[in-house]
Formats: structure tokens, C-alpha cells, sequence
């Protein structure tokens, strides 16, 4: 008779043991079969839910390599840009422009992980992003990002116009092809990174208007000085980071953060008198103005105190959390004005 090394033989042989082993405690052995069958009847059930939540995990890695907040931060500036040209009520347009800035946004997202995940493997913060850890394969981001990158395109294309679709491509190719290789050369990388993030406003002014105009330009302006504290406020808090990862930036070039500090304290100045430029030239009411000049404030508070080399580092996290919510604080009164007054 041969040997059967199945599952179900071993049970059996479990359960013949138990028998000999404690034939007087019959209460034992009914729990221990029972227990046994309960297991084998839900192991086909345990794998599917193993398979379900792999497919999720897997879902959500591919997800968060776009960035979603950041990306979010972009399509809601286009959408500002778009809405500040007054545009006629084309609902297809608008979900062009949403849907496309989105796509390129997060392929743009993914291709910067793609190049840079040997760095990221080496930073805290960042070592455990998808690429990096090996759970998505660089070839498959590469491919997926410029997928996204090319849908995000043509739909900017084909759903609004040329001109939209064109800074959309020039967004990504100076994100990826510019901005994130010169951050292992130069500690300008920040000035040039502060280009395509500036950008989306524009994108979505060509959208509306097939044209770009003085406060489109205006817009660009704002989102480009905005951008400098921001990203000098997170250069100073993660500079050990950054250095570890191989990064040239001015916070690794300036020990004591001074010149950080002093260049952060210039573009918030610099921000507030392009923020005013809109009531200055007749585009929006002293209304929005007077919000911009309170917001304003508000952002160079924090920018005032990293001048203090005592209070640097917690200030740098309070200039971080300050640029988050000053930019919808400004954008979506200035639409309101241009909109309603």
C-alpha cells in the first residue's frame, strides 16, 4: 500500500493520534475536527481574500506613484487659470482640461520616480515608494508614466487646442528632462523645477482662450514665486535627506540655512506685489486685494521667523503648512472677483 502525503492523510492521522491519545476526552477530539474541517473548507476563501488584497495594494502603489496630492495641486491651478480667462461655458473643455491635466500631471509624477528611484532608495523619506521597495518594476513605471503623459497630451489637444496641449508636453519634458536631473548638478535646479510648476495656470488659460494674455502671465508669475519658499522650506527640513539621496540643493551648500531663509523672505516679498499686480492693472477689485494683502501676511510671517537661526527648523515646517493653504486662500478669491464683480 503506498503512502499518501495528502492533507487530508495527515488530518486523518492527526486525528487518529488524538483518538488513542485522549479517547476519553471526546469533547476534545469533536473541537479539534471541527476546527480542522472549518480550516479546510475556508482555505479557498482566505486565498481569494489574499488575491484581493494583493490586486488592492497593487492598485494603490501604481496610484500613489502619481503623486496624487501634488498632481491634485496642479489641476487645481490649471482649473484656475481656466476660470480666470472667463471663458464661454464649455463643459467639454473643462473636462478636458481636468481629466488631461490630471493624466499629465501624473505622468509626469511617475517618470521623475522612474530616474530617480536609485536616489530614492538611499532617503528616508523615500525608500519605501514602489519603485525603490521593488514592488512595481522600473520598465512597467517607465511605460506607465508615459503613458499617462501622452493621454494627458492629446486629450489637452484634441478636447481644448493646440496651444494647451503643447504646454502640457513642455511641462512634462522640463519637469523630467530639466528640473529633475539638475537637482544632482546644480542648486539652481529649484529656480528651473519652479518653471513647470508654474505652468498649469497658463495651460489652462490656452485652454479657454487659444491664447495667453496679461493675467494668464500674471497668474504664471504668482506660481512661480509662490513655488521658491515652498520648496525652500522642504529643501531645509529634509537636508539630510537630500544629501543622502546625492540632491545638490542651497540647503545642503548653506550649513547655518541663512541663505535659504533670506531667499524665502525675497519671493514672499516679491509674491505679494505680484498678487496685487491684477487689482493694479484693473483685472480684479481692491476686495480680492485686500485678501491678498491678508494672505500675504499670513505666508511671510512664518518666512520672517526662518530669518531667526534659532527658530529655523521649526519655521521651515510652519512656512511648509503656510504655502499649502495660502494658494487656494488667494486663487479662488481672485476667480470669485474676476467671476461676480
Amino acid at each position: 500500500m503506498g503512502l499518501n502525503f495528502s492533507s487530508s492523510s495527515l488530518r486523518g492521522s492527526e486525528a487518529h493520534y488524538l483518538v488513542s491519545f485522549n479517547s476519553h476526552k471526546h469533547t476534545t477530539l469533536s473541537l479539534t475536527y471541527q476546527l480542522s474541517h472549518q480550516t479546510t473548507e475556508s482555505s479557498p476563501l482566505t486565498g481569494a481574500a489574499e488575491s484581493e488584497i494583493s490586486l488592492r495594494a497593487r492598485v494603490e502603489d501604481f496610484y500613489e506613484l502619481t503623486k496624487p496630492r501634488l498632481s491634485f495641486m496642479s489641476v487645481v491651478t490649471a482649473v484656475a487659470g481656466y476660470l480666470s480667462a472667463d471663458p464661454t461655458r464649455d463643459f467639454s473643455v473643462l473636462f478636458s482640461l481636468l481629466i488631461g491635466t490630471s493624466l499629465a500631471a501624473g505622468g509626469a509624477a511617475v517618470l521623475n520616480q522612474w530616474l530617480e528611484r536609485e536616489a530614492d532608495a538611499k532617503m528616508v523619506r523615500t525608500k519605501d515608494r514602489a519603485i525603490p521597495a521593488g514592488r512595481i518594476a522600473p520598465i512597467h513605471a517607465f511605460i506607465y508614466g508615459m503613458g499617462l503623459s501622452i493621454l494627458g497630451c492629446l486629450l489637452l489637444y484634441k478636447g481644448a487646442n493646440l496651444l494647451a496641449g503643447t504646454l502640457t508636453a513642455v511641462t512634462i519634458a522640463s519637469y523630467v528632462l530639466l528640473y529633475t536631473p539638475l537637482k544632482r548638478f546644480t542648486t539652481w535646479n529649484t529656480l528651473v523645477g519652479a518653471i513647470p510648476g508654474a505652468l498649469p495656470p497658463l495651460i489652462g488659460w490656452a485652454a479657454a482662450e487659444g491664447q495667453i494674455t496679461t493675467l494668464g502671465w500674471i497668474l504664471f508669475a504668482i506660481l512661480f514665486l509662490w513655488q521658491m519658499p515652498h520648496f525652500f522650506a522642504i529643501a531645509w527640513t529634509h537636508r539630510k535627506d537630500y544629501a543622502q539621496g546625492g540632491f545638490v540643493m542651497l540647503s545642503n551648500a548653506d550649513d547655518t540655512g541663512r541663505k535659504v531663509a533670506i531667499q524665502s523672505f525675497v519671493f514672499c516679498l516679491a509674491l505679494i506685489v505680484c498678487t496685487l499686480l491684477p487689482v493694479l492693472l484693473g483685472y480684479a477689485t481692491w476686495i480680492y486685494g485686500v485678501i491678498a494683502i491678508v494672505a500675504g501676511i499670513y505666508y511671510l510671517r512664518p518666512a520672517i521667523a526662518f530669518l531667526n537661526v534659532d527658530q529655523r527648523d521649526t519655521a521651515a515646517r510652519k512656512l511648509f503648512f503656510a504655502s499649502i493653504f495660502y494658494l487656494p486662500a488667494l486663487l479662488l478669491p481672485l476667480v470669485l472677483d474676476l467671476w461676480l464683480l
